[in-house]
């Protein structure tokens, strides 16, 4: 039985949709089978994994719609046991249609459990907002993982998304949990990044990921030409280190 891990964190260019599409494909490399679920309009997930947005014609709109059988929206990509259910642009008119309707924040859950027995782990990639969309991303989840980039407003919100999560096992899902906290985009060379280390490890302890993203420039290129970190450049700082991480999360998850 597959394990769903949201990666959500309201704030933009926290590093969410680099790791969504980097630990999903590391995962992949080691075997696991890996669906990444992009449930952001923006659909970076999507076009950072070599899909054309435009051709999307079944994805996670129609996942939320209800209208056909998930399996229908799956596709594979270029990375070793890696699938995508893709998103377009047409997503963003989700939250406006789903308002009227019954158990709204469960219609994510309701369409991916029985994809839970076909994939050792299903990412879902959460748009940089705390709407209906992330709620039922959290409300499908079995866990999350929380990037917080090494920059200065880092904690910013956290406890806002923290706060929601907690609502959400309030009642929407008991069972989800904390996965981690990763820290992202970390510049050994800064004394603010050294800082935000030691404040967020302070403060979270255990709740942290061991792995740590350092800042790399083919990191950044890679979603340019389509494709993930490992498929891009597997001897880069950056594949080293999402290769760490999904070890740790592998490691949790026996």
């Amino acid at each position: 039985m597959g394990k769903i891990i949201a990666i959500a964190n309201q704030k933009g260019g926290v590093g969410k949709t680099t790791t969504s599409v980097n630990l999903a494909a590391s995962l992949g490399v080691l075997e696991k089978k890996v669906l990444l679920i992009d449930a952001d309009p923006q659909a970076n997930a999507t076009s950072g994994l070599g899909i054309d947005v435009e051709e999307v014609e079944l994805g996670t709109y129609q996942l939320f719609e209800d209208s056909i059988a998930p399996e229908d929206c799956i596709q594979k990509t270029s990375s070793p046991n890696l699938d995508i259910i893709p998103a377009h642009i047409d997503l963003v008119a989700i939250e406006i249609e789903l308002v009227d309707q019954d158990q709204r924040e469960s219609m994510l859950k309701k369409a991916i459990t029985p994809l839970k027995e076909r994939y050792d782990f299903i990412l879902i990639d959460c748009a940089p907002s705390l709407g209906l969309l992330t709620l039922n991303a959290l409300t499908a989840s079995d866990s999350v993982v929380i990037p917080i980039q090494c920059e200065y407003f880092a904690l910013e919100g956290l406890g806002k998304l923290l706060n929601t999560i907690k609502s959400v096992q309030k009642i929407h899902n008991n069972k989800l949990d904390i996965e981690g906290l990763l820290l992202t985009m970390y510049d050994s060379r800064l004394r603010l990044s050294n800082q935000v280390v030691e404040e967020v490890q302070k403060h979270f302890g255990e709740m942290v990921f061991d792995t740590i993203i350092q800042r790399n420039v083919r990191l950044s290129e890679a979603p340019s030409y389509g494709e993930s970190i490992i498929n891009y450049d597997a001897g880069s700082k950056g594949a080293s280190n999402y290769l760490s991480l999904a070890n740790e999360i592998i490691k949790k998850n026996p």
